[in-house]
């Protein structure tokens, strides 16, 4: 099962000092504790867990979050498209008017067969990209 969308690293580093940031003063400024967290995503070691975090960090380094993220191999995965867009599950799911389980399942599984463009419509909306997008990260992995 997939994980938090993979950083990278160097460009996180790169950009925190261009910034003019320690890791501790980014640690501090995105609310982690200690600059450690902070040397662990720079090294790949970890990721920030949750889409929010991720855009506070893009954010206080000044930079769009898409040139944080390493797109995965094969094209973004509809995870990596909802943590682009800096939103949780429930936040897809209510926008979309889908079940949390459902959007839980395709994030982990893809899709066998496509939803209907309506679904396809409104999940695109919600994050913000085109709806060929999200069909192409919906499908099988």
């Amino acid at each position: 099962m997939e994980t938090t969308p993979a950083i990278d690293g160097a460009a996180l580093r790169a950009a925190r000092e261009r910034a003019g940031l320690t890791q501790h003063q980014l640690a501090h400024e995105v609310g982690v504790v200690g600059g450690e967290r902070i040397s662990m995503w720079e090294r790949g070691e970890a990721r920030p867990r949750s889409p929010h975090l991720l855009h506070a960090v893009a954010r206080a380094v000044r930079v769009p979050v898409t040139a944080l993220l390493l797109t995965p191999e094969g094209g973004a995965s509809l995870r990596w498209l909802r943590f682009a867009a800096g939103l949780s599950v429930d936040e897809v799911a209510q926008a979309a008017h889908l079940s949390v389980a459902s959007l839980k399942r395709w994030e982990a599984q893809g899709c066998r067969r496509t939803p209907s463009p309506a679904t396809l419509d409104a999940v695109a909306a919600a994050l913000g990209v085109p709806t060929a997008e999200v069909e192409s990260a919906l499908r099988p992995r």
